[in-house]
């Protein structure tokens, strides 16, 4: 989840990903010059970042706790 992070900051600032490829960044910065008219351009990108974060987290998190030597039998 960092790197994807650490990757869309990047592209939201313009230092990422380059035309003609694109990344969540991108669109969100892409979505934040359209908030008055499409503001669905911020929320979608937005919303699937958030998401995919919260998804690699918690994959890792039931990851870590299945293989953790130490937990309690």
């Amino acid at each position: 989840p960092q790197a994807i992070l650490v990757e869309s900051f990047l592209s939201y600032l313009g230092l990422g990903v380059q035309e003609p490829h694109t990344s969540l960044g991108a669109l969100v910065d892409a979505g934040v010059n359209q908030m008055e008219g499409a503001s669905w351009m911020l929320l979608i990108p937005a919303t699937v970042l958030a998401s995919i974060l919260m998804c690699f987290n918690f994959l890792g998190d039931g990851l870590r706790d299945f293989f953790d030597a130490r937990r309690a039998t």
